[in-house]
């Protein structure tokens, strides 16, 4: 259920790349290592996108995916994945048809995350997931000069019908449906490699902003962020947390 018009293909590539890790460890510790029933778990991921991360976790669980847009369903299945067309709030599977559902980036998405977390633990036997949602009001950015990259990144994100601060109501959002997940954040900040990197980095905020290179706030910033870039200075930390809960 990600929203393939505002965030592209190659930034959920680069997402995955930077958590993959993280979620490894966090399914390894949190839920296949209090497993005893010997068998390998069947997955749900919920707002599949193309698949990117079913594959990254395919050799952890059995996975399945589900997804609002026909063709993420179709690149899916290009793939060999399995994948099925629906919305994530009110799923076509009957009540505890996998032992772990989750999701990654979907939640800020939906109108109604509550009713959202209530489907994944309606169809989950025994684990509710979210793998990742970011928090855009807790975000830091270096130098001074792109302090108002926030702003400008909840602005467009509020116009684009996203929740930037869904980060912090996860607690919320689990309790809302009488579990007590595990929470926390995926550490590490965004490490700037080569200029390509950054320079992709960039085109995917302006793309969040949603405003045109005519804005002189936009301007000003992309000028600093240029800036920041060549002379070694940049840096931004944008918190993604997690929740894990056991029905």
């Amino acid at each position: 259920m990600t929203d393939p018009s505002v965030v592209s293909e190659l930034q959920l590539q680069r997402q995955v790349k930077w958590l993959k890790e993280s979620w490894t460890w966090l399914l390894r510790t949190k839920v296949l290592a209090l497993e005893t029933r010997g068998r390998r778990l069947e997955a749900l991921d919920v707002g599949c996108g193309p698949g990117l991360v079913m594959e990254e976790l395919g050799p952890l669980f059995n996975v399945q995916g589900l997804d609002r847009d026909k063709g993420m369903v179709e690149k899916c299945h290009n793939k060999g994945l399995t994948a099925f067309h629906g919305e994530a709030e009110g799923m076509p599977f009957e009540d505890g048809s996998f032992d772990v559902v989750y999701c990654s980036f979907l939640l800020l998405w939906v109108k109604e995350p509550k009713l959202v977390v209530k489907e994944m633990i309606r169809v989950s036997r025994q684990w509710v997931v979210c793998l990742a949602e970011p928090d855009i009001g807790g975000r830091i950015d270096h130098p001074s000069s792109l302090i108002g990259l926030k702003d400008l990144l909840i602005e467009g994100m509020l116009r684009q019908g996203a929740d930037p601060m869904v980060g912090r109501k996860l607690t919320e959002l689990f309790r809302s449906a009488d579990l007590d997940p595990e929470v926390g954040a995926h550490p590490g900040g965004w490490k700037v490699g080569s200029p390509e990197d950054s320079e992709q980095e960039w085109r995917n905020l302006l793309q969040m902003i949603g405003l045109g290179r005519e804005d002189k706030r936009v301007t000003d910033l992309e000028q600093a962020w240029k800036q920041a870039t060549t002379n070694g200075t940049l840096f931004q930390y944008n918190p993604v947390f997690y929740a894990i809960a056991r029905k």
